[in-house]
């Protein structure tokens, strides 16, 4: 293989740890929308447990949309939201135990959640923007901790 040879990186000697990757992303939106998605009074429905369910289904397919993502068994994945002044903020939470980390398992999760609200309240606001996925934080492995620090709320 030559050294500009796509490939998935062997992380098979790498030892077993206890990995964890939060992410964080943002959706603006009208006042108007904002109240309807806080109500659950959208014509699709209540966008934010939809988003939820979409977040954690995302986290344990990420390796089916990202070519080079190892398969792993999430232990845990989770989704929470922040309301602001016409905008909401997603922060999703993957764990796992094993030889790489969940990081693009949790940006998957707040992109697929993002995109799910946005698919439901895109029937009644022209104005939605999606803006600032990033990672906040990992922890485990050989590489060590990484935090971002506050939010950009």
């Amino acid at each position: 293989m030559t050294e500009n040879e796509t490939q998935m990186i062997d992380v098979g000697a790498k030892e077993i740890t206890s990995r964890e990757a939060v992410a964080e992303g943002f959706i603006s939106m009208q006042n108007e929308t904002l109240i309807a998605v806080e109500g659950s009074t959208l014509p699709k429905g209540n966008a934010l447990e939809t988003a939820r369910v979409a977040a954690i289904m995302a986290a344990k397919n990420t390796p089916l949309i990202i070519p080079l993502c190892h398969p792993l068994l999430i232990s845990h994945a989770s989704c929470e939201f922040e309301f602001f002044q016409n905008r909401i903020r997603v922060q999703t939470r993957v764990r796992c135990a094993g030889r790489t980390g969940v990081e693009m398992e949790a940006l998957a999760a707040c992109s697929v959640a993002l995109l799910t609200i946005y698919d439901m309240t895109k029937g009644v606001d022209d104005t939605l923007e999606i803006s600032d996925i990033r990672l906040l934080q990992k922890r485990g492995g050989k590489s060590g901790d990484f935090l971002r620090g506050e939010s950009a709320a």
